[in-house]
């Protein structure tokens, strides 16, 4: 993952067995275990199976990353990363498009590691009237300060999901209606294609653009048409592009 954990905020951060053991008991989302590696305590081995049993990712690393992580000096070899706002679950952003009389317009996100592109994201997910955002458990950001400040407020209006398998959950929505169209430079010009009805919109990685099952399980492919010098837009951006194609083509 790219992001630096020594970098983000100290909300997110918990440390010491007592205190993400009740972090793990009370409910509160964990997105991220780091332990120290070898360590077999009773108490670590608790919080680990606490920890499987929440699907939270698990990182075994050595005593001096965890004294770089740690922000107290007390760790006892687990620090825990939480999320700043509770995720939703797919259903609910069904119910919402469902509540307001609309076809579910979702936006799934393949791999967004950037905290800030993550962010603009769900703001442009809330202006152009899309009923959540999905993002992947790995390799992914979650909702962290820095995401949340991005969005301008927009996390607290707009439902983010959190799914262990983007390809079955697309699966899955296919089944009650959904198609998706990811943005991809080898596809159709976005203008050509139909993006009415129930429609999943697909934002790859930054760098790796879509991975190649989720490009396989998308019905279309699209492309934003770029007559500039370099080859390729800002995630977020594009996600804005191809999010009021959809609108554009709603309305009309």
């Amino acid at each position: 993952m790219s992001e630096d954990y020594n970098k983000k905020t100290n909300e997110n951060k918990i440390e010491g067995r007592n205190a993400v053991l009740e972090a793990f008991r009370s409910g509160k989302p964990v997105d991220k275990l780091f332990v120290l590696d070898g360590c077999q305590d009773g108490p670590v081995r608790t919080i680990i199976r606490e920890a499987r049993k929440h699907d939270t990712i698990i990182q075994f690393v050595e005593k001096e990353r965890l004294h770089q992580l740690s922000e107290t000096g007390r760790h006892q070899g687990v620090i825990a990363y939480t999320a700043s706002y509770e995720y939703a679950e797919v259903e609910d952003m069904l119910a919402l498009a469902k509540e307001r009389g609309e076809d579910p317009f979702l936006v799934l996100l393949d791999g967004i590691e950037d905290p800030h592109n993550l962010g603009a994201i769900i703001r442009t997910a809330n202006l152009a009237g899309a009923h959540g955002v999905i993002i992947p458990k790995r390799r992914a950001v979650g909702l962290t300060a820095t995401v949340a400040k991005t969005s301008a407020g927009a996390l607290n209006y707009t439902p983010v999901a959190k799914v262990t398998n983007l390809v079955k959950t697309m699966e899955e929505l296919k089944k009650e209606g959904l198609w998706f169209v990811c943005a991809d430079m080898g596809g159709e010009k976005m203008y050509d294609l139909n993006l009415k009805g129930p429609i999943g919109l697909v934002i790859g990685n930054e760098g790796e653009g879509v991975s190649r099952l989720v490009k396989e399980t998308c019905d279309y492919v699209a492309s934003i048409p770029m007559h500039g010098d370099i080859d390729s837009l800002n995630a977020s951006v594009a996600a804005g592009v191809l999010a009021y194609e959809i609108v554009r083509q709603r309305m009309a």
